[in-house]
């Protein structure tokens, strides 16, 4: 396949470790006033649990760095 030939498979990574960034702080903020009953370091990822079932996995985001940038995932009961 010739890269020429699809644009839209080209990313720039900081402008997805942005948007990833970005998204990890709406999830936290949508967690404000909940109780974390559970925290699990997973190998690729981190799992929290709060009080209403919900669980939350934020990903690092293409290699470590120690700045904490990371991406987040929500999974409702």
């Amino acid at each position: 396949m010739n890269p020429d030939e699809h644009p839209l498979l080209e990313i720039e990574p900081e402008a997805l470790r942005a948007a990833e960034f970005m998204q990890a702080q709406e999830l936290l903020g949508g967690m404000v006033g909940r109780r974390i009953v559970s925290a699990q370091l997973e190998e690729t990822r981190i799992a929290i649990e709060t009080d209403d079932g919900s669980i939350y996995y934020f990903y690092g985001f293409m290699g470590e760095d120690s700045s904490g940038d990371a991406a987040a995932d929500h999974t409702s009961p």
